[in-house]
């Protein structure tokens, strides 16, 4: 009778101790640092944030609907010609298929923009603030599936000059 406990206490040991590092290696949660890595090199204007975006990323950002990682970074090429955003994150949860973040952002108009995304004209000097909640689906440790939905806004870009 011990020999037999024994020997499934040791089956037992084995197979836990070669699953349990093949379930971390194969982990596909993004942790907190990776997604501060994100959003460091977007704030910085950085290409290589896409490098966190699936090839097949959908994102959602309100009514506008984009595919593709080249698409997301061309886009914000053009955003960023005339806003400076800077992004933060002051929640964060993620598991093996998604990552959750409350996200406040900064948005200053660096440059005159006639025909802004926001859909009015926009002066050099005016400041938005919200707060945006964010939900990435994510694959292979990149994100296949980006909705945004904005939660509060914080100041407007009516509101006084920067």
């Amino acid at each position: 009778m011990q020999k037999r406990e024994l020997l499934k206490w040791g089956a037992g040991t084995l197979l836990a101790g070669s699953v349990a590092p093949a379930l971390g290696a194969s982990s596909n949660v993004l942790s907190r640092e990776d997604y501060q890595r994100y959003l460091d090199l977007f704030n910085a204007n950085d290409p290589r944030f896409i490098e966190f975006y699936h090839p097949d990323v959908a994102f959602e950002l309100g009514t506008t609907q984009m595919q593709g990682a080249e698409t997301i970074r061309d886009f914000y090429a053009n955003v960023k010609k005339y806003i400076k955003e800077e992004v933060t994150c002051t929640e964060y949860v993620a598991n093996e298929t998604t990552v959750a973040v409350e996200i406040p952002r900064r948005f200053e108009c660096i440059a005159d923009w006639e025909d802004s995304f926001w859909g009015v004209p926009l002066k050099k000097g005016q400041v938005m603030r919200i707060i945006t909640f964010g939900f990435y689906k994510v694959r292979d440790r990149q994100f296949i599936g980006i909705k945004t939905a904005r939660y509060k806004v914080i100041h407007d870009w009516r509101m006084e000059q920067a």
